[in-house]
């Protein structure tokens, strides 16, 4: 068999396996650097609430405005150059990245006389290097002449006291910075490594008594302060610490992990390289290299990465062995079509084959073999996703929710659906299922572990290996197969929505590092994702200091 996995053919868009349904879907929120996925939840029965095709664009938009496709948002309301300008200005005005915006649910929507749907959401606002700004407003939304829907478009629905007299203003208080080092001692210089920006701002202003500022909303006209919308950090705070503070990073890891970040073609990415036997953190770099930082704090769906995680789950419990046959269909339906990137189909192939091949209906065949809540239980007690992490910097710690319907989890299976994780997730995950047991990811020495996990048995880690690598010498991961070392990997390929192309996901392993990178439109994992990986392990050594 020939390596394909859930990569497609360069230059062909891969095929979308779970947008096929002919229903109105609920969108699945995710930060504007992780996108949404269109999960199959199922029609909303008509007598429950408003058009269930209006709630279903309510929350594409809030998927759009979340994954900063602002023309998308735009052309999905009454005013389509206007509102992209709005949401434009107001992101950037008040040096907002990456904002989760919560659509409540659709038993909260209601339905005016005049047939307007209005849509409650919940905004919450990450200003950078502050703090987060949560506030709620309302979507109203307008059925149009062709019976489609669309957000009648005003100024205070992207905040309710936004109007044509009133704006916001940033304000910010300086502040002290302390020095933050690497493992060894070397300054941190966000001059020199611009991924650091947003870490070194956030630890060194911490150490200084933290950051201070203010939203306020003014008059547009005379520039007065009519009142204070959100103040962030301590006045009281004093001046820097003596000291700097230190981190676990190390300044040619991260030096290296941003030159392979070149390779991601100009596109959004992250990547993380942290220690298999401790989690400490050594390098964690973005694409753009300031501002949000999508390596922790983003969530996308993790796509074919995530399978590790599912086979650890069906082998945890006997379900299925490396070498049973477990056949790989074209197609697979499961409330909705499912099918493998470019509709591959490998008969007789053993679960082993399907994991190097990365074969998604396979996986999806087995979704009987785990209980409904046991994937998200394998995810957080053995790989501590979904707990809450202290990694000594902000971060979004992963989710796996019980699936809602066959359809979500077949979706979960492969990493889709409502399933959420980033690269620090990743590569924490990579580097417990080759070293057997979770190590809580850290920035900064000295943070609190509150997560509780278990090791997982010595079989179930040997037989993890043996997939991964084959992966790499047989499988989707080849581009990696001629690095030295021992290099274990997983390939993932993740659909966004139909606006958007596939992210591209890789996770490998090396001696003692494991590392995870995403590359948002990507296309494939070993396409988009693999030069990144590739770059940083033929650039440093196996086994870090």
């Amino acid at each position: 068999m020939s390596p394909t996995g859930d990569d497609i053919t360069r230059g062909r868009r891969a095929p979308r396996t779970a947008l096929r349904a002919g229903v109105a879907v609920a969108v699945v929120l995710a930060v504007a650097t992780g996108g949404s996925w269109a999960a199959g939840l199922g029609p909303f029965a008509r007598d429950e609430g408003p058009d269930p095709e209006a709630l279903a664009q309510a929350r594409a938009f809030l998927a759009d405005w979340s994954a900063d496709r602002l023309d998308a948002a735009g052309g999905r309301t009454t005013d389509p150059a206007g509102a992209a300008e709005i949401l434009e200005s107001f992101t950037a005005g008040l040096e907002i990245s990456g904002p989760k915006l919560t659509a409540a649910p659709p038993e909260q929507a209601t339905e005016g006389e005049d047939g307007t749907v209005t849509v409650p959401f919940t905004a919450k606002m990450p200003v950078t290097g502050l703090g987060t700004w949560t506030y709620r407003s309302t979507l109203p939304l307008r059925e149009q002449d062709d019976g489609g829907w669309k957000v009648d478009w005003r100024l205070s629905l992207v905040h309710p006291r936004l109007s044509d007299t009133e704006k916001f203003r940033l304000e910010r208080a300086e502040t002290d910075q302390a020095e933050v080092t690497d493992r060894r001692g070397r300054t941190l210089s966000a001059g020199k490594l611009p991924s650091l920006a947003p870490i070194t701002a956030h630890l060194g202003g911490t150490a200084g008594g933290g950051p201070r500022g203010a939203v306020r909303l003014v008059d547009r006209a005379t520039g007065e302060v009519e009142r204070t919308e959100a103040e962030f950090g301590d006045e009281s705070a004093g001046a820097a610490s003596d000291g700097p503070v230190r981190t676990t990073l190390d300044a040619d890891w991260q030096a290296a992990a941003e030159r392979a970040l070149g390779e991601a073609g100009g596109k959004n990415a992250a990547l993380v390289a942290l220690r298999v036997d401790d989690g400490e953190v050594l390098a964690m770099a973005n694409n753009p290299a300031s501002g949000f930082n999508r390596a922790a704090s983003g969530t996308y769906a993790p796509g074919s990465t995530f399978k590790i995680v599912t086979s650890s789950a069906l082998l945890l419990k006997g379900a299925v062995a490396p070498g049973d046959v477990v056949d790989c269909p074209q197609k697979l339906t499961v409330g909705k079509e499912f099918t493998n990137v470019g509709d591959s189909s490998y008969p007789g192939a053993t679960f082993r084959e399907d994991f190097a091949r990365s074969c998604n209906t396979a996986f999806i065949s087995l979704r009987g073999k785990l209980a409904d809540g046991e994937l998200g239980e394998v995810a957080r007690k053995y790989f501590g996703v979904g707990q809450e992490w202290h990694v000594g910097v902000p971060t979004y710690d992963g989710a796996v929710p019980v699936p809602g319907d066959e359809t979500e989890k077949a979706a979960a299976m492969i990493g889709q659906g409502r399933v959420q994780a980033n690269p620090l997730i990743m590569a924490s995950v990579t580097a417990t299922a080759v070293s057997g047991r979770f190590h809580q990811p850290s920035v900064t020495a000295g943070t609190e572990d509150g997560t509780s996990t278990e090791p997982l048995p010595e079989e179930v880690v040997t037989r993890l290996r043996d997939m991964m690598r084959a992966t790499v010498t047989e499988g989707s991961a080849t581009m990696l197969a001629d690095l030295p070392g021992e290099v274990g990997a997983k390939t993932g390929t993740a659909e966004v929505s139909d606006d958007q192309e596939n992210n591209g996901w890789l996770v490998a392993h090396r001696g003692n590092v494991a590392v995870a990178c995403v590359v948002e439109e990507g296309l494939t994992g070993g396409g988009g994702a693999g030069p990144v990986v590739r770059s940083l392990l033929a650039a440093m050594p196996d086994d870090p200091a």
